[in-house]
């Protein structure tokens, strides 16, 4: 487990978050709490429930809820089976996922994975808020990777869970029934940008960057190459 955060080595941040990676893609499925109450959510369980499971054990964290950034089965073919063991709801993605979502079965067969189709107790939208404990996390709708595709923001942390949609020098892939390339730029380049470029954000994949390093060095979205 990796610690992902601290917002002030001063005081005890309000926000930790662990990085605990699942399934045979390494999808970084995230491990966030509040630390005032201990309450916490797992952001894309997508498989090795035991490892999360046992993850969250180790933590002391006591689970209130599942948050999906979108309907890939790396990032949500467990989700439903792990809430119903547990007895926990799950909230998000934006509903222009369910299309992926339905197709959970049939990828699990496709893939040689795990995962089962499931039903969000809460359909997310642009500008809704999650709670954590005593956090609240902004939701963003970045569609284009998938069109429900969303991202989860902790302002007072300056820290984003942003799934596929941006990665460290990447961005995610459109070549996939209901993509968009155009929509992603857009949607990194005016929906997440604007938050600031002290933003640190886990992907979805890979390791952690900052919004202004993406601006600076990442051959798709970085602010010279959107300019040639």
């Amino acid at each position: 487990m990796t610690d992902a955060h601290t917002t002030d080595a001063a005081t005890q941040p309000a926000m930790r978050a662990a990085i605990l990676p699942v399934t045979p893609l390494q999808q970084n499925c995230s491990l966030i709490w509040c630390t005032k109450t201990m309450k916490g959510a797992l952001v894309d369980p997508g498989g090795d429930l035991d490892k999360l499971k046992s993850g969250v054990a180790k933590s002391g964290v006591t689970l209130e809820k599942i948050l999906i950034t979108h309907g890939h089965l790396d990032h949500c073919g467990m989700a439903g089976v792990l809430a119903k063991e547990l007895d926990l709801p799950i909230e998000g993605p934006e509903e222009a996922d369910r299309f992926w979502i339905a197709r959970l079965d049939d990828d699990a067969g496709r893939w040689g994975v795990e995962a089962q189709v499931f039903e969000p107790d809460r359909w997310l939208k642009d500008g809704d808020t999650v709670t954590v404990g005593e956090l609240e996390l902004d939701v963003v709708h970045c569609p284009g990777h998938t069109p429900g595709h969303v991202v989860f923001v902790h302002q007072p942390s300056r820290f984003a869970f942003v799934g596929d949609v941006l990665f460290k020098g990447s961005i995610g892939r459109t070549d996939f029934p209901m993509s968009d390339h155009q929509s992603l730029i857009d949607a990194i380049t005016q929906k997440l940008w604007p938050l600031g470029d002290d933003i640190t954000f886990v992907p979805g994949h890979g390791p952690v960057s900052t919004f202004g390093a993406e601006r600076q060095s990442n051959p798709f979205v970085a602010d010279m190459a959107l300019k040639q």
